[in-house]
């Protein structure tokens, strides 16, 4: 009891400042969730180490749930929110994250390991790239149709490596012009989905493999999400109101070296 409630607290740790994450840069706080989370459940021996991965995504993914409902409340309030484009991001990141949610689950621990660092290196590699808050060439978005579908490509990677979206649509958007803070906005609000769909499929797939009474909801481990959204509903919005007052593009490059350190680890741990 005394290693759960322990496990609980750090958790609690992870979740306040995953939340200031999810809420400045929209990422849902999946990318740090997931190995530190990792490590977490190794070192408590919760479960055969070959679920441990998985279930530290799937948890990253339930607590997004609520990281990005607070997130994009605050997002919307300040008017970040581009509802003209939203539902159709959300409908496409939808769909992705389902299937993802399903496939992730069958596929061996290493391999899952491995597309996790690989996606996480690339994204900090374009976070670097791409730091400026605004590009000098003027994108048109694609119709609604391409929209759709490279949404669910997009809504299918986070599912699979347990994040919110935002790491991934922050460039989609900012790459067709735009804006920098609905396009943080519209991740936030694209989580929710992403988290609920593939938060489906990694329950569904995990309820023949753990118990409910170990504290298991399929893939989904309850005490580390209780831990982790204790505290990220409340920070979250703190993030968010920093966006007008933190040089957002500084904050990422500096985020990006710390994400090609997580997948290095990832990968050789």
């Amino acid at each position: 009891m005394n290693d759960i409630l322990l496990l609980v607290l750090l958790c609690a740790v992870l979740g306040s400042a995953v939340g200031f994450l999810a809420g400045l840069l929209g990422i849902g706080g999946g990318l740090v969730i997931v190995p530190v989370l990792s490590v977490i459940l190794l070192h408590f021996e919760i479960l055969p180490a070959d679920h441990i991965v998985i279930t530290a995504i799937a948890t990253s993914l339930a607590s997004i749930l609520f990281t990005s409902t607070s997130s994009a409340i605050a997002h919307h309030k300040n008017g970040n929110v581009p509802w003209e484009i939203a539902p159709w991001v959300m409908g496409g990141v939808a769909l992705g994250a389902l299937i993802s949610g399903f496939l992730a689950s069958l596929l061996p621990e290493t391999t899952v390991r491995i597309v996790f660092a690989v996606c996480v290196t690339f994204i900090a590699i374009k976070m670097i790239a791409n730091g400026k808050e605004n590009e000098p060439t003027q994108r048109d978005l694609p119709n609604k149709g391409l929209l759709g579908v490279l949404t669910t490509l997009t809504g299918g990677i986070s599912a699979m490596i347990g994040i919110g979206g935002g790491a991934v649509l922050v460039p989609l958007l900012t790459f067709f012009s735009v804006d920098m803070k609905k396009a943080i906005g519209c991740a936030s609000a694209s989580g929710i989905v992403i988290a609920l769909f593939g938060s489906i499929g990694y329950i569904a797939t995990g309820s023949n493999t753990l118990l409910l009474s170990d504290g298991f909801a399929g893939f989904v481990y309850l005490p580390a999400l209780l831990g982790i959204i204790a505290t990220s509903w409340f920070s979250a919005p703190i993030g968010a109101k920093a966006t007008h007052h933190l040089p957002v593009g500084t904050i990422k490059k500096m985020f990006a070296v710390l994400l090609m350190i997580t997948a290095l680890k990832m990968v050789f741990n």
